[in-house]
């Protein structure tokens, strides 16, 4: 007899709930490699693989096995960038922490204002150290590049809207 537990796979979603586990753990450590905090990877993934992508405080404490106060900071850090949403559901006393529907949309659009800032900032500092001193031309290049990104993004942004049409709603033929 095998030493290894048994899958604990629900028959009627399909999930086994020790691999989920895993994928949390494996897509947070991919997020943390890319810059992302440890426990704010955590929760987005525990977000991610929720039928509903919407869990409370105590919902996500429990089921990554930490404090709420680890809970609260991370939730705190992803709505801030934009990936979560705070909700309170009506006749509830308790918030819900949720994915956007699209939240690579979302979270894209916060960047696009956020690079728009960096253009403007980066702007004011070719003026005072000059045009054509050498970081005036480093921070030339640099409004060039961010400027392509605004000009850019939303058409990526269209391009997107066009394909998940086409995905949710094929031609007949």
């Amino acid at each position: 007899m095998s030493s290894r537990p048994q899958s604990q796979r629900d028959p009627a979603v399909g999930r086994d709930e020790e691999a989920v586990r895993k994928y949390i753990e494996s897509l947070a450590l991919t997020l943390t490699q890319l810059g992302m905090q440890r426990m704010s990877a955590r929760v987005f993934a525990a977000l991610a693989v929720s039928d509903d992508s919407r869990l409370t405080a105590a919902e996500l404490s429990e089921q990554l096995s930490v404090s709420p106060a680890a809970i609260s900071g991370a939730v705190r850090y992803l709505d801030q960038v934009g990936m979560i949403v705070k909700e309170r559901l009506p006749g509830e006393r308790r918030d819900h922490y949720r994915l956007y529907d699209d939240f690579w949309f979302a979270s894209t659009l916060k960047r696009d204002r956020m690079i728009r800032m960096w253009r403007d900032a980066t702007v004011e500092g070719i003026d005072a150290v000059g045009p054509d001193s050498p970081a005036g031309v480093r921070l030339s290049h640099m409004v060039d590049f961010l400027d392509f990104l605004i000009k850019e993004i939303p058409l990526i942004f269209e391009r997107w809207e066009q394909l998940r049409e086409q995905r949710e709603h094929p031609p007949e033929g």
